[in-house]
């Protein structure tokens, strides 16, 4: 048995800390003397204690652990907690990644050692051109696996930069209308895939420089030029993506070149 200053230093867990254990039911004394309080610890306890710290290390809360112990039989057993904990982090670590991506595009150019580039807008024509076409309802980031399917699909008859026409006329979560396009030299055939001719446009165009998380910059300064200038516009809104992400290696998001077209009606 270990009094339990003994037991403190073998375990490396304080007075203070084993008496909170204590209160919280997670790591009783083997033995409390009636008269006195005194604490002791058997070995049993001293397995007890090394798994705690175990768990305490891995970020499990003391909810968590009170979990683990009351239901703690065998090693087997801790697996299947470790297993879950781990479901969770992932969880979080993805949430955090979000956050974190927002707290970088609210940063200023400045205070990311970036150049602020003004979205200069400018009226033109396109050219007719033939496209493969893939078109899907989904979420925004699902546009870049599509265009890799397209690319696939079309191999050697591509000739230019990838695009993206979007039909709603209004920011969706999901379930948005997307179709992913390449200008191509001949006909593509595959499935769910067409190919027909984009007919020439009058277009509003500005470049947006950066990641796709501040995109909506471009879009605002198309909108507010829009009004400014009494010039209606119409969906499919075009995105060309000049310098993207490649399929593997995502390269540096804030130089990224895409120029966005609002189709002027006729």
């Amino acid at each position: 048995m270990y009094k339990i200053g003994e037991f403190s230093k073998i375990t490396s867990l304080t007075v203070k800390t084993l008496h909170y254990y204590d209160d919280e039911g997670i790591l009783k004394p083997a033995e409390r003397q009636k008269d006195t309080g005194y604490r002791y610890y058997n070995e049993k306890d001293f397995k007890k204690a090394q798994l705690i710290r175990l768990l305490r290390a891995m970020d499990f809360s003391i909810a968590e652990i009170k979990d683990v112990m009351g239901q703690y039989e065998e090693d087997m057993d801790v697996s299947y907690f470790i297993r879950e904990k781990r479901q969770i982090l992932e969880g979080k670590i993805q949430s955090y990644r979000a956050i974190q991506k927002k707290m970088d595009a609210y940063l200023t150019p400045e205070e990311k050692g970036e150049i602020r580039v003004k979205h200069e807008i400018i009226e033109k024509t396109t050219d007719q051109q033939l496209i493969a076409a893939l078109r899907f309802n989904g979420k925004y980031e699902d546009t870049g696996t599509y265009i890799g399917k397209l690319f696939k699909a079309v191999k050697m008859k591509a000739m230019g930069k990838p695009f993206s026409l979007y039909y709603d006329d209004e920011f969706k979560d999901f379930g948005a209308d997307i179709e992913v396009c390449l200008p191509v030299k001949s006909e593509v055939k595959g499935n769910d895939i067409t190919t027909r001719t984009l007919a020439s446009e009058k277009v509003i165009s500005t470049i947006h420089i950066g990641p796709y998380e501040t995109i909506h910059l471009a879009y605002k300064a198309l909108t507010d030029y829009a009004n400014e200038h009494g010039i209606e516009y119409e969906t499919p809104f075009r995105e060309i993506y000049i310098k993207a992400p490649g399929m593997i290696l995502k390269g540096n998001p804030n130089k990224y070149e895409t120029e966005v077209q609002f189709v002027v009606k006729a």
